[in-house]
């Protein structure tokens, strides 16, 4: 067995599990800064209830994604850290920014301040960036001109990031997470009693899935001469996985038309997994193309099983305990009502 194969996947189903939580995350930032109007307040109030107190564990995907390609393929990481910092950089500071303002945000004592006005548009816009530029770089290495001819990382690539391409991808990975988001957050208004804001996200689900399969296409066609080796990966294994998630994706948007809200929520899931699955299995066998592949980026064999078994030991103590944090604060109020006036008694304690 290719210890080396198993532990990407893994891996690949990380980030996966990232984007389908801490994805929705960036999102509802981003239906945060176009929360305007008479329901501004309470869009504000169903998006703190969302996030927090739970918002800031969907992180340590992203964690286990970094501490894992690093000890797996440490040759790949040594070339992304390099060829992607100013990308990851500004990642790193939009997520620190979005953690620090959400939590000022959430507990100020006048949320129509200026203070607390303030600290949600930081929220927002670091909402925004964050995938924008985990989608730029996402595009910039499925490119492959990510390392040199002579195989040095480019430490200057900016260029590459500002090609339509990868602009492209980096729209549609803050569309993707405006549509899990969305998605998301109408089976949490409807979970509430509110039909108002139910219906508003409905709407926003259904608007943002169909700019982020436009925006996909566009990906797709653009791969073609952007990024030859993932369309030829795709051609040669992934066009089973790409038409399923065509078909996910429009089995969504009719679930959530016909208003199956919990069935929409899981298929969008499901769509957001093939999607990357297809993706993963366009690039195989490389981790950066054309350089460094899986055999030739890959650690010593004996190290990546330690760390297998590393993961397994860790998930069994993770995987129980993040479903016990979830059970407590995202189950449902077992009294109708109860979430509102909950809710009210705060804002007076504020």
């Amino acid at each position: 067995m290719n210890v080396a194969l198993v532990a990407l996947v893994v891996l690949w189903w990380a980030l996966i599990v990232y984007a389908v939580l801490g994805g929705a995350d960036f999102g509802a930032g981003v239906w945060d800064l176009f929360a305007v109007g008479h329901n501004a307040k309470r869009q504000h109030q169903l998006i703190n209830h969302a996030l927090g107190p739970v918002w800031e564990a969907n992180h340590v995907w992203l964690i286990f994604l970094i501490v894992g390609l690093f000890n797996v393929f440490p040759n790949a990481f040594y070339a992304l850290s390099i060829a992607l910092f100013f990308p990851f950089s500004i990642v790193l500071i939009g997520i620190v920014l979005r953690g620090a303002a959400f939590v000022y945000r959430y507990y100020a004592l006048n949320e129509t301040g200026m203070f607390a006005r303030s600290w949600s548009k930081v929220f927002s816009v670091a909402s925004v960036i964050t995938p924008f530029f985990l989608g730029v770089s996402a595009a910039v290495v499925a490119s492959g001109d990510l390392i040199d001819k002579t195989g040095v990382p480019r430490a200057n690539y900016i260029a590459g990031m500002l090609t339509p391409f990868a602009v492209i991808i980096g729209l549609m990975a803050v569309a993707l997470c405006a549509t899990l988001a969305a998605t998301y957050l109408v089976v949490e208004a409807h979970n509430d009693g509110d039909e108002r804001l139910t219906e508003s996200y409905r709407s926003k689900a259904l608007i943002a899935g169909a700019v982020t399969a436009v925006l996909g296409a566009l990906g797709l066609l653009l791969s073609i001469s952007e990024a030859p080796v993932i369309w030829q990966g795709l051609l040669a294994r992934a066009i089973p996985i790409v038409v399923a998630t065509m078909i996910i994706g429009v089995a969504t948007a009719v679930t959530l038309f016909l208003r199956h809200y919990r069935i929409a929520r899981l298929l969008m899931i499901a769509e957001t997994a093939f999607l990357l699955g297809s993706w993963g299995l366009s690039q195989y066998p490389y981790i950066i193309p054309p350089n460094y592949t899986i055999a030739n980026s890959a650690n010593d064999p004996a190290v990546i099983t330690i760390l297998l078994v590393g993961i397994v030991i860790g998930l069994i103590i993770l995987l129980p305990s993040l479903y016990y944090l979830f059970s407590v604060f995202k189950l449902p109020y077992p009294v109708p009502g109860l979430r509102k006036l909950e809710q009210e008694r705060q804002d007076q304690h504020r």
